[in-house]
């Protein structure tokens, strides 16, 4: 098993990674399970699913001509 370092940056704790362990991006997520932390690297397939899950905006798309009555205009 191999250990990483911990230590505070302001007064926020970080973990020196390993090497060998580093991540191919530059944000992950983070959870606990039972006294362990897990980071998973965040996909754009991810961001795309949760995008697709959230609800959707009431009232985003109105209707172009609610409320506008016919207008005449003059020709050149």
């Amino acid at each position: 098993m191999e250990t990483a370092k911990v230590f505070m940056t302001g007064r926020s704790q970080a973990v020196r990674i390993p090497k060998r362990f580093h991540f191919n991006t530059s944000l992950v997520t983070i959870r606990k399970q039972g006294d362990s932390l897990i980071l998973t690297p965040v996909t754009s397939q991810m961001t795309l699913k949760k995008f697709l899950a959230m609800p959707p905006i009431p009232d985003f798309e109105i209707d172009r001509d609610a409320g506008l009555r016919d207008q005449k205009r003059e020709l050149f």
